[in-house]
């Protein structure tokens, strides 16, 4: 995701109002930061734009995460029921809060099957996490009206659709909480940053305490501020947030590029025969980050990814990726941890290295990605939309 791409003055700018007072940490120093408040800037920006309550920042989306599951009481025993399409931070942070991770399907949006998870809902499920994966929204609406049915919590982890919306409404904004990555590969970079964003006050609360070792924040004497609750330091430091909000400040722009880039990729592969495209239940509010395809087979989608690669052009297949897809989760179904895990916890865990994901492998090996850039111009973009057009026809003919 290419908010790195876009790297100017803005952010020069607001990184040197931080280095010149030499004051790095969000919080006190009030004298000496020259008014200068970036991480609460970026906040305050966030929670006007998307029409929410609070916005934390955090130091990373990993943390984002687990601020979320702590604010919300989420921890030993509790089931969270997330999709097999992801990125490890969701299970990793699920397992450190105590809590089980309960992997289902994906349908043809490519995130959870609403049918899935209804059917893996236990007497011990706390949570559905839906993941907003490749800049598109999960089937959303269906996943509300489970939570609400069997009264679960909604917490949508959109680190990678950040901007994107559903029926008017960004994403990571519908649940009970959401989380947002700012890492260098999003759509906005703080270099290293997250947020969490709720409309509950108790939850904005626990997460602006859990972040900084659980201060309370009241008053402006640091030292005598009271831990109500026990927390971890996931602080964002002011020099990451200057760099975000510069960056906050260019996603309109950032959006449309990438929505027009997109757009001419799709319109070119509309014309080839056998190919399909990932379901997206809201198109208008697609960031756009990705432009996912369905090929024929398993066969064909690795010929196709491989032709692409050769011709230039990045593109993932993730039933072979280490990072986003339980094929390649060894460490999760062999439970490779550093310290031993709790007996009691160890013993509630799924037995994911013999789970049956058969629906998950089926679009997951047929499906290749392309990420698009913002550094395209008209030219170049007709003449990868050409190449890309031309590669994956030249597979398919050969079937």
């Amino acid at each position: 995701m290419p908010g790195y791409e876009l790297w100017g003055e803005e952010e020069k700018k607001h990184l040197n109002d931080v280095i010149e007072s030499g004051i790095l940490m969000r919080y006190n120093f009030e004298s000496a930061r020259n008014n200068h408040w970036k991480a609460k800037e970026f906040e305050q920006a966030i929670q006007k734009r998307m029409h929410v309550s609070h916005a934390q920042l955090t130091s990373s989306g990993t943390s984002a995460l687990l601020t979320a599951l702590n604010a919300a009481g989420v921890g030993a025993g509790d089931e969270v029921i997330l999709p097999t399409f992801t990125f490890v931070a969701s299970f990793e942070a699920v397992l450190s809060v105590g809590a089980i991770p309960v992997l289902v399907d994906i349908d043809d949006t490519l995130t959870l099957d609403p049918k899935a998870v209804e059917k893996a809902i236990s007497s011990r499920t706390k949570v559905i996490m839906p993941v907003h994966m490749c800049g598109a929204m999960a089937d959303i609406s269906a996943l509300k009206e489970l939570a609400k049915k069997y009264k679960l919590l909604l917490i949508e982890d959109a680190c990678q659709a950040f901007g994107g919306t559903y029926r008017g409404k960004y994403l990571g904004t519908i649940g009970d909480l959401g989380c947002f990555s700012f890492d260098f590969v999003k759509t906005v970079t703080c270099g290293e940053g997250g947020a969490v964003v709720t409309n509950k006050d108790e939850y904005y609360v626990h997460a602006d305490q859990y972040t900084d070792h659980g201060h309370d924040h009241i008053g402006n004497n640091r030292g005598a501020e009271n831990h109500p609750y026990l927390g971890l330091n996931y602080r964002i430091s002011e020099l990451h947030a200057a760099v975000g909000l510069a960056q906050f400040e260019k996603l309109d722009q950032i959006l449309s590029i990438q929505r027009k880039n997109k757009k001419v990729l799709k319109d070119a592969l509309k014309e080839v025969e056998g190919v399909n495209f990932r379901r997206i239940p809201d198109e208008a509010g697609d960031n756009a980050s990705f432009l996912s395809i369905f090929l024929p087979s398993q066969e064909l989608a690795k010929k196709v990814s491989l032709e692409l690669s050769s011709k230039g052009i990045g593109n993932a297949y993730w039933y072979d990726n280490n990072w986003h897809y339980i094929r390649k989760w060894d460490h999760l179904k062999l439970l490779k941890s550093l310290a031993p895990l709790y007996k009691e916890h160890k013993e509630l865990l799924p037995n994911y290295a013999n789970a049956d994901y058969s629906q998950s492998d089926d679009i997951i090996s047929k499906t290749v990605t392309i990420p698009i850039s913002l550094l395209w111009n008209d030219e170049e973009l007709a003449k990868k939309a050409e190449i890309i057009k031309s590669a994956v026809s030249s597979i398919l003919t050969k079937k």
